[in-house]
């Protein structure tokens, strides 16, 4: 009961416009520096680079969030392209994922998709991929809309499918042969189009994650969950399925000794690298997903 009252609360704050705007301002707080890459791009190449020696790939995230004007758009848009460029320039391995309300999804459904057409035009320059961010159900089909759009003309861009929405099965389905990050979601959604119950969410990914490996589709697996992992590798070793059409992810600061431990394995271990100055939401997510995580922000808020 108390750990959703307080999953709720840091819910809530993530999506407080009021609170992301004065965050801006604060500069990173209340040990968000332990999972957020800096505030530059300079500084979240620098951890790349960190992460790289290790043995580590990553995907880098601009963070950003509520962009109401065209302007915040196209501003985040070339913020974007200059991650990429800083990607290729630094020789670091590294791919890009965006979230479309950044770009202007909220907008202009064809003012969004011009401006990623720039962003996976660049990265297909420089050799690299794009992974479009899933966000809450409100924007998921607009999501899938825009990603076929681009997939007429770009084989390097991919998404994100949530285990637990109910359309999760098909959604994987339609999409076989898109490369896809699987998650199990992060958003506070209602009964009507989402499962409540962690049994349901944690079967319904696993049986994703079987849907789209057997279909010979790339799959990341996007979890923190150890239970998971095995059940992936038993699974992955009994049908022959090659470490090359999967790979693990998993958040910045979050289980480093097992991100490391997996890629001495020899599987490849892609680490979500956040950074920017509107890291409030984010960072409340993570919160908010398990409770263990809280224990984070009272470390870095006392350490100061």
């Amino acid at each position: 009961m108390l750990a959703q009252l307080s999953k709720n609360i840091f819910l809530y704050a993530s999506q407080s416009k009021m609170l992301n705007q004065a965050a801006k301002k604060w500069g990173l707080r209340f040990g968000a520096s332990q999972v957020v890459a800096g505030e530059t791009i300079e500084s979240a190449i620098k951890k790349v680079r960190e992460l790289n020696e290790k043995g580590l790939v990553c995907t880098l995230d601009h963070l950003g969030e509520f962009v109401s004007s065209r302007e915040e758009a196209i501003e985040a848009t070339q913020y974007n392209i200059r991650t990429l460029e800083a990607i290729h320039r630094a020789g670091v391995q590294s791919n890009l994922s965006v979230k479309l309300t950044q770009l202007g999804l909220d907008i202009d459904f064809d003012f969004c998709l011009n401006n990623m057409r720039q962003i996976v035009e660049t990265a297909k320059r420089y050799n690299n991929f794009v992974r479009i961010d899933m966000e809450d159900s409100a924007h998921c089909q607009a999501t899938l809309d825009l990603l076929h759009e681009l997939r007429r003309t770009y084989d390097n861009v991919g998404t994100v499918i949530q285990a637990y929405l109910y359309r999760a099965e098909q959604d994987v389905k339609d999409l076989k042969g898109v490369s896809l990050r699987l998650v199990k979601g992060a958003y506070k959604e209602p009964p009507e189009v989402a499962f409540q119950e962690k049994q349901q969410i944690d079967e319904n990914y696993m049986n994703m994650i079987r849907l789209h490996l057997l279909s010979g589709s790339y799959t990341a697996i996007a979890t923190h969950d150890h239970h998971i992992i095995e059940k992936v590798k038993k699974f992955a070793k009994e049908n022959n399925i090659p470490r090359n059409q999967f790979e693990f992810q998993m958040l910045y600061g979050f289980r480093t000794d097992m991100q490391q431990q997996l890629a001495k394995e020899g599987y490849t271990m892609r680490v979500y690298v956040p950074f920017g100055n509107d890291w409030f939401g984010y960072f409340m997510r993570r919160l908010a997903e398990r409770p263990q995580n809280v224990a984070f922000a009272l470390k870095g808020f006392f350490g100061k």
